[in-house]
């Protein structure tokens, strides 16, 4: 039994996620005794010897002179081919979109138990248990893995990402792969200069912003706080903002280290979607706002006069 790792990329780079699944794997596979592998399928340009230091033995890279493949299932039938040849019998994804679209298809390939979101370590004193987060993360289960074969996805900023283990040797591997059936016919770059999904700072925005014409000092703020933007739903189906920013539990779930809430009340889909965040800040001049329930700073003022405090205030923290 060995540990497979799968790397997440985009656009050949590593994701800030997938130094968390390294660490979670390579902890894994010393607790099972076995060792930790990682596959990068896909063309990169990163230095893959140096991911030893997460604690992998190995790295399998597969297919580099192509670019990593769009479609799900070609995907996963890399995976499933490299676990086979690797003997590995537990396989760690991130519980990233791409993760959640390719580990149900290596599930099904190769009859495998899934348990999706998990936080923390499997229990191995008796089989297989692993926590996992529920109910938009108010509430853990914790589940019992029984096939022979166990995939894992690991919920992004929810597992301390480990350093000081020796260089990994790289393992390049051609391998065929299935005809596509999903065929990408267009890209659109989000404006964000971060990944919403990768940040470890969101600033977010919703109706008491009172149109997209002030959405200008969120950006201010966000630019010298190093964040990503996020919005609420009503503003992105007021498509005061792109939706790739609507951020809740009907758009992107994040997990980031600070969530600044601006002008937001904080109904239940939107915290769902939020509420795996760190610490979480909120700015509304609403004192009832239900989000200050689930804030761990508070400010109780108009938006229009606090924004712009702040923003001065980090500025001056910051010596800009």
């Amino acid at each position: 039994m060995n540990v497979l790792i799968v790397i997440d990329t985009a656009e050949g780079i590593i994701k800030k996620s997938a130094f968390e699944t390294l660490s979670y794997g390579a902890d894994l596979a010393a607790q099972l005794g076995v060792n930790a592998v990682g596959l990068l399928p896909g063309a990169t340009s990163e230095e893959l010897g140096s991911l030893g230091q997460y604690g992998i033995n190995k790295i399998v890279h597969v297919n580099p002179d192509q670019p990593r493949a769009d479609d799900p299932t070609v995907l996963a039938g890399l995976i499933a081919s490299v676990a086979s040849t690797e003997q590995c019998d537990v396989i760690v994804f991130s519980h990233s979109l791409s993760g959640k679209s390719i580990a149900p298809i290596v599930s099904a390939q190769l009859k495998a138990g899934l348990v999706t979101g998990v936080v923390g370590l499997p229990d191995t004193g008796n089989g297989f248990v692993v926590k996992r987060a529920v109910f938009s993360g108010k509430a853990f289960s914790h589940v019992r893995i029984e096939t022979p074969i166990k995939l894992i996805s690991v919920n992004p900023n929810s597992y301390k990402v480990n350093t000081g283990g020796s260089p990994a040797t790289v393992e390049t591997l051609s391998l065929p792969t299935a005809a596509p059936r999903v065929l990408v016919t267009k890209r659109q770059k989000s404006s964000n200069e971060l990944l919403l999904t990768e940040a470890e700072t969101v600033v977010s925005a919703g109706r008491g912003l009172k149109g997209p014409e002030n959405w200008g000092m969120i950006e201010e703020l966000a630019k010298v706080m190093g964040a990503a933007t996020a919005c609420s739903r009503p503003v992105a189906d007021a498509h005061w903002r792109p939706h790739n920013e609507h951020v809740g539990q009907t758009g992107v779930a994040i997990a980031p280290t600070l969530y600044v809430a601006i002008g937001i009340s904080g109904a239940i889909q939107h915290l769902a979607g939020v509420n795996r965040s760190k610490v979480i800040v909120v700015i509304n001049k609403d004192p009832e706002a239900p989000f200050f329930k689930a804030a761990d700073y508070g400010i109780v003022g108009d938006a229009f006069d606090v924004v712009p405090a702040f923003t001065a205030a980090v500025k001056k923290l910051k010596g800009v």
